[in-house]
């Protein structure tokens, strides 16, 4: 794996055998030198990484992990997901404690992980498998973010192009996902070109938003995109979207509901974009995805699952409803403070 690449997009590794956890490692070790997180925070996202890996090896069913950096004002960090299909844990925190195992092991793994990291979380499901979410910084962690997500190029790629992006822009919380059309080096650039339109758009409503992604994205083949905007105070969501993106806002006990976008590409021609408000329960989440995730899961199917961080959310519903024909995106955000 490239490490430019690395430093800039993340990457994703399967994790099968000891040798791959050191792989991994030592590719952590190389972004957290890269990031500047300094020594004792690079050795702590070592101990991190390596215990991650050491419990998709011993535990886990189609292990695999995401290493990538992630962003602040000031500093930059590492995050790691870990996400696997294996036999599930019926209390995450009881199974987080200095000795206890369920394989006859030290049972300091997850311990480890979160004394070491500046953040954690996770969701376990006996039977459906575990998605740990780890950040390692070189400052105090701020609070868990209100929206998180990631995406996965489908197989035989090393770049997918779905990507998403979040900001908040003179007070207005805001979200994008998009889908380069086809796949390959040439749909992440036109993702990319969406990405960098958008944390430099108008701080306005997500209609004037898209419009501004279209513009913006003439020189590319374009892409599918949406773009949320809850507002807390409201009560509402806004929301626009073009093509194939999927939103949906759902509560734990509520019936989902669809957001709609209008047929169209971002880039090419003159698509008609119109803006929905939608009216927002305190406790529902807003759920966005590209085509790459199969419309097939419910939020109740994951007792629990709501209270968890978007991010944790959001790889949960990549790993069960992601597709490996597709590239494939998830975002989840709150839609109240």
């Amino acid at each position: 794996m490239n490490e430019d690449a690395v430093a800039e997009r993340g990457a994703w590794f399967r994790v099968e055998a000891g040798s791959t956890g050191s792989a991994v490692r030592r590719a952590a070790e190389r972004l957290g030198h890269h990031l500047q997180l300094g020594e004792a925070r690079t050795a702590d996202l070592a101990i991190v990484t390596a215990e991650l890996a050491s419990n998709l090896v011993k535990h886990a069913d189609d292990g695999v992990l995401l290493l990538r950096p992630v962003r602040r004002e000031r500093e930059a960090g590492v995050e790691l997901i870990a996400i696997d299909s294996g036999p599930g844990m019926a209390d995450l925190t009881v199974s987080s404690r200095d000795g206890h195992s369920t394989v006859g092991t030290l049972g300091i793994g997850l311990g480890a992980i979160a004394r070491q990291s500046s953040w954690y979380d996770g969701y376990s499901l006996p039977g459906r498998g575990t998605v740990l979410a780890v950040q390692v910084w070189p400052s105090p962690a701020e609070d868990t973010p209100w929206a998180g997500g990631l995406t996965r190029p489908l197989s035989g790629e090393t770049v997918s192009g779905d990507g998403y992006a979040v900001r908040v822009a003179d007070g207005r919380r805001q979200v994008l996902v998009c889908d380069g059309l086809g796949h390959g080096p040439l749909a992440s650039a036109a993702s990319d070109a969406a990405i960098t339109a958008f944390h430099s758009a108008p701080a306005s409503s997500p209609a004037v938003v898209v419009q501004h992604l279209h513009r913006a994205m003439s020189h590319t083949r374009g892409a599918a995109l949406a773009v949320a905007e809850p507002d807390p105070a409201s009560g509402v969501l806004r929301y626009a979207g073009l093509g194939n993106i999927v939103g949906r806002l759902v509560s734990p006990g509520g019936r989902p509901r669809g957001l709609v976008s209008l047929p169209g590409i971002a880039g090419h021609q003159r698509p008609v974009v119109r803006e929905y408000d939608y009216p927002v329960d305190a406790d529902a989440l807003l759920v966005m995805h590209s085509d790459g995730v199969v419309d097939r899961w419910e939020l109740d199917d994951y007792p629990g699952l709501a209270e968890r961080s978007p991010v944790v959310v959001a790889a949960t519903v990549l790993r069960d409803a992601g597709t490996r024909r597709d590239d494939a995106c998830v975002v989840v955000a709150r839609t109240r403070a």
